[in-house]
């Protein structure tokens, strides 16, 4: 029988680089190539039984909206959520959830989606291992220093050169959770602190000198929704590789330029779509040119050319027909 894996993920972030967005909802539940970021992520344990896992959200500003995704799209799953009223950093996070830290642990932020086959885990190894891609610029990322065999050392917080080059993309496995909620306890306790806030390298360093064989796991792919250029970035990649349903979408009266996701229950007409377009349940669409554009669930767009948009559930945009008589060697831009 396989062994309980717990699956923490931080989300309390209030998302403040992709408003107006995340005013009205986390995060985790923006939507690219037809699906919540949340859903992308937790659909990267499918190769994982059901009943081998165990699920700990960490929610925030609106984290109730969380619990319904859960329910609606996710109900096999088994799921605790616990608040952070104050965000204090990830390891303060993981302190408010101390309590389901036991046994094997993996822990991934909610921004993180990467290709990744996390198939192993239903025999979890005794080593930790710690996701990495190596980068240009190392200093907007945390950074793992690692032994002559591939152990890492310590984990440094955006450092101030780039000597070291295998950013860690966010995602963790912990052999025993006891011993990661024991860190993070202590580094609390001695208010280890890096630019302010409690940063999980902190705690990982502390487990590292106590012991903990931590080995890295390097990823092809690393894909950031943090942003609106990240996050139509992240749309593009995955309608080229899976979320593309150009064939199902194909229906008269409409030109698709493929990659494109169109829901099934969306209605368009009288329109060109793509490239690179995700329209969501619900929308409505009509004389439109969309490209490098996200709609969410319930959005209507009619008479209007879009490129690079992101448009949240239930907006409308309205624009109008008009008429043109140009002479030659005319220039107009609209």
């Amino acid at each position: 029988m396989s062994k309980k894996l717990t699956v923490v993920i931080p989300m309390a972030g209030l998302g403040t680089r992709l408003r107006p967005h995340t005013w009205s909802k986390p995060k985790p539940l923006v939507s690219v190539a037809g699906k919540a970021v949340l859903g992308h992520v937790l659909d990267m344990f499918g190769a994982l039984p059901a009943e081998q896992l165990e699920l700990v959200f960490i929610v925030g500003y609106l984290g109730e909206q969380v619990t319904a995704y859960l329910d609606e799209h996710y109900p096999h799953l088994k799921a605790h959520f616990v608040e952070q009223k104050e965000r204090k950093g990830q390891s303060h996070a993981l302190y408010l959830a101390r309590d389901y830290l036991e046994g094997p642990v993996l822990m991934i932020f909610v921004d993180t989606i990467m290709e990744a086959d996390f198939g192993f885990l239903q025999n979890p190894p005794d080593e930790g291992i710690a996701w990495v891609k190596p980068v240009e610029d190392p200093r907007r990322f945390g950074v793992v220093v690692t032994d002559e065999n591939g152990y890492v050392q310590r984990i440094i917080e955006k450092p101030d050169d780039d000597r070291y080059n295998l950013a860690v993309v966010g995602c963790y496995y912990f052999p025993e959770g006891r011993d990661l909620a024991a860190a993070v306890e202590e580094q609390i306790h001695h208010d280890i602190q890096t630019k302010g806030e409690y940063y999980l390298a902190d705690a990982i360093n502390i487990m590292l000198q106590k012991g903990l064989k931590m080995r890295t796991q390097e990823v092809g792919t690393w894909l950031d929704a943090g942003t609106p250029e990240a996050l139509l970035a992240t749309n593009r990649y995955l309608l080229e590789n899976g979320r593309d349903n150009t064939a199902e979408a194909l229906r008269p009266g409409i030109t698709l330029v493929p990659p494109v996701y169109i829901h099934p229950e969306a209605t368009v007409e009288a329109s060109v779509i793509g490239p690179y377009v995700s329209i969501g349940k619900g929308c409505r669409v009509s004389h439109a040119v969309l490209r490098d554009t996200i709609l969410d669930d319930d959005a209507e767009v009619e008479h209007i050319a879009l490129e690079t948009s992101l448009i949240g559930r239930h907006a409308q945009v309205h624009g109008r027909p008009f008429h043109l008589n140009l002479g030659d060697n005319t220039q107009i831009t609209l």
